[in-house]
């Protein structure tokens, strides 16, 4: 028996010595004394110590893309190893990690797979940790690492939870064999260069053997520059030179093609420059020669026009002030653009404009997009303003691949499912729909019906589709949802096809279908799951080209239920007015400009919208709708803006005709740019390795405006701009505030600094180096002494991992000690209570014989005789007794004092 603190042992003797000096405490009564000695006792926390039967071992198997091949080779051999040198009490628990943490078995493990660009060791030794505690139960355990060192994350604090929790950490290293390996070390160049600078570009490469390497140099993915590196001594650099004539953002990457290579994932690095220079349009636009730009370009205003926006990317925001879409539909855009957009106004101070067409507004799918809470109309149409009736019907894909499950935790058909539901809640109630789930045949999930009655019991019926395997027939899905449509008595058809882009097949006479639905005024729109490079996409192009209808992609099944609702919006609220109506001016002018505007008397067409609350308009419709036809507003830091008449292209003949067209578009984008932020500040940001760290300097003039209210900084991580964090500062100086941050590697990030009611942006930056494939060899040595300071080892065959000495475990004696001394305490409290007395043992005397007996009565006789006493004669008969008199008060009075006294 071992005990935890053995110094309350002293306080016995200083029981019984107070027991002895006050005895009236009787302390040294046998119970109480067995009492104290209990206490002191448990005080000093008793164990017995014992060999532990058995051991739980906890093996952490490093799942990260840098040691996925020489894991696999070798792991089903080392499980059984470990299977057979295993005891018969001994128990062994599996954790796959790389960036999380899934014990094997588990349901989700399957989202590793996004998830393996990072090897957080330390992460998983303290999920082990915790779980050996939780479900150990006291059992010792030991924790074995297989990995190849190289963990991303520090190891700093995790010897001291091993000996806190008394666990040995074995490791063993799993490395491919020592074959050739170069990759890519370093891509060098300023985060900033001003319009036409020239900067400098610096390609490092690292390998384990000397080689001449090729070199590509991609420029925002078309290849740039082609060189040898040639790599000595273990590295090797080449530089080159470039400079940009267009401001915004570039992207740049470094690719190696060495003929031999051991890891090809180290063998590309990343980075972006910021071409900064004066203030510039971004006009998306639908028309090869765009009015809006030869207008603005007349103005002095800097133009970048793009044509091609399905390229388009979030970098080209960088430096643009005011983003303008021109008749562009939602679904030419990158979802990362629009959702990129949202940053930029509201954060970066950024302006953006909407003008109308066919494809704008909701008649474009911008309805429920990551544009629609910026603009300042609400974009889906009233019922009582709708005039055609619509049968729809939606052909779902419910393939195999659809009970995948994505990273929100929900499979893809679940999320599909939620936006047929959408699709229900957007029609109106004297719409038609039906609803097909599609695998090797058409299942009829919903028939053809009218939405009024029966909404809430189409939404529960399209909710329960489930996916069922196999692929998805096409041409079955078309042809049955088409069966119905032709029969409807409604204005418009449409149908809505979701399908995997990948995974979409049986075309059969699919044009000839696609001919007949379009000759009868029906129109087919394609969701797919998927992007453009998948192997069935150019079929699905094919589709909604022929059917004279959309196609939206998106990798992202998240996004399914906002798209659904895109098109149903589309297609029943989205209204494009066709016939001229007249225009009347508003005094929301005034707001943006400080004298008036002589209008248009009519336009020729316009998006139908209604104004939001937070927004004015210039501009409003004759007709019956009273819409506006200009609106604008604030979001954030920056302004949008909605012209719902077409500025180009059809229907735009009195817009353009208009005199005074050219002072109206300088005016409205002059607002939309913003403010010029007053002199005396600047922002300055630099990237070093994967920290980014930024430096605001001020002179005295923004002392009190700072001191009133601190600037504030918000990072924006993502293509998308998906995850924003907010830092903060620190005033190193008078004037000089400053702000670090550690980035996640190959991330895109933008930020912005808010000053008052402007902002400063900053960005693109981009974190290019992988820490995953750094092979740092401090790490393995770090692990190497944590695994020494918490007694463990490394191992070099899997079987040594049960091989370690016998472990004591220690049984708890307090409680069972608790018990015995509350039992005793209330025993001795009942034998204090009663005066209960243990019994004493007497001895009882022998009876005399009779021979004692005589010899004793004749002694007494001779005594009689000697005393010459004669015989007292017998007693008479007592007389009666007087009668004692009555006691009087004070008699009985006396005697009760008497007694009181005694």
């Amino acid at each position: 028996m071992t005990l935890h603190h053995p110094e309350w042992l002293a306080l016995f003797p200083l029981l019984l010595l107070a027991g002895w000096m006050l005895p009236r405490l009787g302390v040294l009564r046998p119970l109480r004394l067995a009492l104290l000695a209990l206490v002191t006792l448990i005080l000093a926390q008793p164990q017995w110590r014992r060999l532990a039967e058995g051991v739980d071992l906890w093996v952490l198997l490093d799942q990260s893309v840098s040691a996925e091949d020489a894991l696999a080779r070798r792991l089903p051999e080392w499980e059984r190893l470990l299977e057979k040198s295993r005891g018969s009490q001994d128990r062994v628990y599996y954790l796959d990690y790389a960036a999380e943490v899934m014990k094997r078995g588990t349901q989700g493990a399957e989202m590793m797979e996004r998830a393996r660009l990072q090897t957080l060791t330390a992460q998983a030794v303290s999920q082990a940790l915790a779980l050996a505690q939780r479900e150990g139960r006291g059992r010792p355990a030991r924790v074995l690492a297989v990995t190849d060192g190289y963990a991303t994350e520090p190891l700093a604090g995790l010897a001291e939870k091993l000996a806190r929790q008394g666990v040995e950490l074995d490791y063993l290293l799993a490395r491919a064999s020592d074959e050739r390996d170069y990759r890519v070390a370093g891509l060098k160049m300023p985060a900033r260069a001003q319009l036409g600078e020239p900067f400098l570009i610096e390609v490092s490469v690292r390998g384990s053997a000397d080689a001449d390497v090729p070199l590509i140099l991609l420029r925002n993915g078309r290849e740039l520059k082609t060189d040898t590196v040639p790599v000595r001594l273990g590295s090797g650099v080449v530089r080159f030179t470039d400079r940009l004539i267009q401001t915004g953002a570039a992207h740049y990457e470094a690719v190696i093609l060495p003929g031999q290579d051991a890891h090809t994932g180290n063998n590309r690095h990343e980075a972006m420059i910021e071409i900064t220079g004066g203030p510039r349009v971004l006009l998306l636009t639908a028309y090869a020669d765009d009015p809006v730009a030869e207008v603005l370009i007349k103005q002095g205003f800097e133009v970048e026009t793009v044509t091609a926006t399905r390229s388009v990317r979030p970098g080209q925001l960088a430096g643009a002030k005011c983003v303008i879409l021109n008749n562009v539909p939602a679904y030419e855009l990158p979802g990362d653009f629009l959702t990129a957009l949202d940053f930029h106004v509201r954060e970066q101070g950024g302006g953006l404009l909407m003008a109308g067409g066919r494809h704008s507004f909701a008649a474009g799918g911008y309805f429920e997009s990551a544009l629609d809470p910026l603009l300042p109309v609400s974009m889906e149409m009233k019922q009582e303003h709708r005039k055609l009736m619509v049968a729809m019907a939606i052909v779902m894909d419910r393939s195999g691949s659809m009970s995948m499950t994505v990273r929100s935790g929900f499979t893809k058909m679940s999320l599909a499912n939620e936006g047929a539901g959408n699709a229900i809640r957007f029609l109106g109630p004297q719409d038609l729909l039906a609803v097909f789930a599609v695998d090797s045949e058409a299942h009829e999930m919903v028939p053809l019906q009218q939405i009024g009655p029966n909404r809430e019991k189409m939404e529960k019926a399209v909710r329960r589709i489930e996916s069922m395997g196999g692929g998805i027939f096409v041409y079955n899905g078309l042809k049955a949802a088409w069966d119905q449509l032709k029969k409807a008595p409604a204005g418009q058809r449409h149908i809505i096809l979701f399908s995997d882009a990948a995974d979409s097949e049986q075309p059969d006479a699919y044009r000839a279908l696609l001919e007949e639905i379009t000759r009868n005024s029906g129109t087919v729109s394609v969701i797919a799951l998927g992007t453009r490079a998948d192997p069935d996409a150019a079929f699905l192009d094919d589709i909604a080209a022929r059917g004279k209808g959309r196609i939206f992609y998106t990798d992202r099944a998240e996004e399914l239920p906002g798209i659904f609702s895109q098109e149903t919006v589309a297609v029943a609220r989205g209204a494009f007015i066709t016939e001229p109506v007249g225009a009347q001016s508003a005094p929301g002018l005034l707001e943006i400009s400080g004298q008036g505007m002589e209008w248009p008397a009519q336009v020729d067409g316009y998006n139908l919208s209604y104004l939001r609350d937070w927004a004015a308009q210039a501009l409003v419709s004759k007709d019956e709708y009273a819409a506006p036809l200009v609106a604008f507003g604030a979001r954030g830091t920056g302004r949008t803006a909605a012209v719902s008449f077409p500025l180009g292209g059809e229907h735009s003949q009195s817009a353009r005709a208009w005199p005074k067209y050219g002072d109206f578009l300088q005016t409205l984008t002059r607002w939309l740019m913003g403010e010029t932020l007053p002199p005396g500040i600047g922002l300055r940001h630099r990237l070093e390795g994967n920290t980014l760290t930024l430096d605001l300097l001020y002179d005295e003039e923004w002392e009190d405006t700072l001191r009133a209210k601190a600037p504030r900084i918000m990072l924006a991580h993502g293509q998308g701009a998906e995850a924003r964090q907010e830092i903060a500062w620190e005033r190193v100086a008078p004037g000089h505030f400053q702000a670090s941050t550690v980035l996640a590697e190959g991330a895109m990030t933008r930020g912005a600094v808010r000053v008052g009611a402007q902002a400063l942006g900053f960005g693109p930056v981009l974190a290019g180096t992988s820490a995953e494939w750094a092979f740092d060899e401090a790490r393995v040595e770090e692990l190497r002494r944590v695994s020494q300071a918490s007694g463990g080892r490394e191992l070099l065959e899997m079987s040594d991992a049960w091989r370690s000495p016998a472990i004591p475990r220690f049984t708890d004696l307090t409680l069972p000690l608790l018990v015995l001394t509350l039992v005793l305490l209330l025993f001795e409290a009942l034998v204090t209570r009663t005066g209960w007395r243990l019994p004493e043992l007497v001895v009882k005397p022998a009876r005399p014989t009779a021979s004692k007996a005589a010899e004793k009565e004749a002694r007494q006789h001779r005594q009689r005789l000697d005393s010459g006493a004669a015989p007292q004669p017998a007693p008479s008969a007592s007389p009666a007794p007087a009668e004692t008199p009555p006691s009087t008060p004070d008699e009985r009075q006396s005697r009760y004092q008497r007694a009181k006294r005694r």
